[in-house]
């Protein structure tokens, strides 16, 4: 799956992952390979990746909206820290 998080000034990642939790604004949800189209808002919380690779890696954010659809997984967020 290819995964960009972008905020209102900069692409905070872009590349391939296995795996993405969000914090979606009805609690915590998981996206893997070939998950159904969705699109949720998120709230404040932790984004945890998975990449190709096995390694972890996480933003916390302020909130956003995510769309996935055909394995392209687009985050928009408010603001994130690493």
């Amino acid at each position: 799956m290819f995964l960009e998080i972008i905020s209102p000034d900069k692409q905070i990642y872009s590349g391939n992952v296995k795996r993405v939790r969000l914090p979606g604004s009805k609690g915590l949800f998981e996206i893997l390979n070939n998950h159904a189209p969705i699109i949720s808002t998120l709230d404040k919380g932790v984004i945890r990746i998975i990449d190709e690779d096995e390694k972890k890696i996480t933003f916390k954010v302020e909130g956003g909206i995510v769309e996935n659809k055909d394995n392209k997984i687009i985050v928009l967020v408010e603001s994130v820290k690493k």
